[in-house]
């Protein structure tokens, strides 16, 4: 049975009475509804009505919105619901998780390669301050998982590093911040990404570490989370096999299943072993981990029976609805699997006590995005960039020595040639001419087509300046990387924009380079020639900045990098 008096609600008696009355108040209907976290695209009155009185939801996430739209959504689902919602945002990095006009402070790798933590707590204040103020009480974050695969990039740029005790420090700084604004904290993705290249996006995703690895480095972590007061667990669509089948003797390889349908992760390990007593909820329901295991009718009941409290997700509502309700009714979900499940739900809620906290005014909208937050944005950048290696000791660049510089900007292929370029590139630009350099910057396909589409353009790209021309013209090669992905390959690497590009590092022997990432940090693996490499972890004008200011000199590099960097190559190094 839950405790509501014990970590993490800590209830008082005002707030267990809330529970038991909501509880004993509510038909099968709502108890079923409350099991489901609504996204939202449509933010008509309309749809949020529907959502709130039709399939009485008990949490919200949505996509896209302006700040004045998401505001205005969230409070009409408040409105309409006789429950008041967990309303999460995405706040990994700052309050850009939450609405696109929110604040950027510091991706995870940013906050690993601080020296004391701090960032990690500036990045959550900031974050709760401006997910508070359109509405939000939860955020999937802090992220836990540990980067012990170079080759993943599923949580490469969303994990503190790979070091267990780093991890802790960060999530638990995270917390802190998130806690100061009343936002409640769901870390992820248990029983752990990192290990494996794969993306549960697109496969189930495999943990393979022996029971004792796992124990010394996720286990460590949640118990140390759990401990701190915790509040909820995101489950990833990843299985353990080696804690599945010392759990259960006598499971087969078929029967392993994602730790989302597996009941001996959840109520043996987690809830068991493990001792946590918060919610816990499935990751999105619409990724291949999951909705490969099992038809949807499985999946849907299966969760919340195997010791998932809510379900993220639906596909079609009056679909999924009525498959945890025939869930129910089947005994799938038994009666005091549901009682427990929704009595976590509810006691968040109480904790955060969502019956009596008023919606935030309009006003407070100020927050978001506002200079205080850019300022720690910008703190932030100069305390992580991290310089990976110099073997050709080129830095500090003095720009009156070294005034002429060739950009390359290599970016992912744009979703549409309609967005254009990378919006990061300008910026690059931008800052260079501020710190004093003469920029020729180079087009890569990408831009040649968005300008002009044309069969030939792939061969145009090809062609590259003389050398010595080459040599006379340019002072210095600056080559920035802001690759991206995001459910659609297992693995990001370094792509050009056509194949024999002029992009390629043919100059690197021929005038003196620099890389720099803004995003992944694992890069040298495709470009190990390299031989000065930064990485600056965001594509935001506060990072670019502060990396040419540390380029040039002005400001030293403090970033501390791990052995993720060299992607276990020699070559790397050099």
């Amino acid at each position: 049975m839950v405790d509501l008096r014990k970590k993490p609600f800590l209830l008082e008696k005002d707030q267990i009475k809330w529970v038991e009355d909501t509880l004993a108040s509510m038909t099968l209907e709502e108890k079923i509804g409350q099991l489901f976290i609504y996204m939202c695209y449509d933010r008509t009155e309309e749809k949020i009505e529907q959502a709130c009185k039709k399939y009485h939801i008990g949490g919200l996430r949505w996509q896209g919105g302006t700040l004045a739209e998401v505001h205005t959504q969230n409070k009409s689902f408040q409105n309409h619901s006789r429950i008041p919602l967990l309303i999460a945002s995405n706040c990994e990095a700052g309050g850009n998780g939450a609405v696109k006009e929110g604040t950027l402070v510091a991706t995870p790798a940013a906050c690993s390669a601080d020296s004391d933590g701090q960032t990690a707590y500036e990045m959550a204040r900031v974050a709760g301050a401006e997910a508070r103020a359109i509405g939000c009480n939860w955020t999937f974050a802090p992220v836990s998982d540990v980067l012990f695969n170079w080759r993943n990039t599923i949580v490469n740029t969303r994990a503190f590093g790979n070091d267990p005790d780093k991890i802790i420090q960060c999530c638990k700084a995270y917390m802190k911040g998130m806690g100061e604004h009343g936002v409640a904290c769901c870390t992820k993705h248990f029983p752990g990404d990192g290990p494996e290249e794969r993306d549960q996006h697109l496969v189930m995703g495999c943990n393979d570490l022996s029971v004792e690895e796992w124990e010394n480095s996720f286990g460590r972590i949640y118990r140390a989370l759990f401990e701190e007061g915790l509040e909820s667990v995101m489950v990833g669509h990843i299985c353990l096999p080696a804690y599945s089948k010392a759990l259960r003797s006598g499971l087969k390889d078929e029967q392993i299943m994602p730790a989302t349908l597996s009941p001996e992760l959840l109520q043996d390990l987690l809830r068991g072993k493990l001792g946590f007593n918060g919610l816990v909820l499935t990751d999105a329901s619409h990724m291949a981990g999951l909705a490969c295991a099992a038809p949807r009718s499985v999946q849907v009941p299966g969760a919340i029976a195997a010791g998932c409290d809510m379900f993220l997700f639906f596909n079609d509502p009056s679909e999924d609805f009525q498959y945890m309700l025939d869930g129910y009714k089947k005994g799938i979900i038994t009666e005091e699997r549901l009682q427990d499940a929704l009595l976590r739900i509810l006691g968040l809620k109480a904790k955060l006590k969502l019956y009596e906290r008023p919606f935030p005014e309009v006003t407070e909208l100020e927050k978001v995005g506002c200079q205080a937050h850019h300022e720690v944005a910008a703190r932030a950048a100069d305390a992580t960039i991290t310089l990976v290696k110099d073997t050709q000791k080129l830095l500090p660049v003095d720009p009156q020595k070294r005034p002429r510089v060739k950009l390359y900007f290599v970016e992912s292929a744009p979703v549409s040639y309609l967005d254009g370029i990378d919006p990061a590139k300008q910026i690059v630009i931008e800052e260079l001419e501020r710190a004093g350099f003469q920029v020729t910057a180079h087009k890569d396909y990408y831009e040649m087509e968005v300008e002009k589409p044309d069969s030939v353009n792939r061969l145009r790209i090809i062609e590259t300046e003389p050398v010595e021309e080459f040599k006379k013209n340019y002072d210095l090669v600056m080559m920035f990387v802001n690759m991206k992905g995001y459910a659609q390959e297992n693995n990001v690497r370094i792509k050009w924009s056509a194949s024999h590009s002029s992009e390629l590092p043919w100059f690197v022997y021929e005038v003196p380079t620099i890389g720099i990432s803004l995003n992944y940090t694992n890069h040298l693996i495709d470009l190990p020639m390299l031989k000065t490499w930064i990485n600056a972890y965001a594509p935001t004008r506060e990072y670019i900045r502060a990396a040419i200011e540390k380029i040039i000199g002005s400001s030293e590099f403090k970033g501390q990098y791990n052995d993720v960097v060299w992607c276990g190559r020699w070559d790397t190094r050099l």
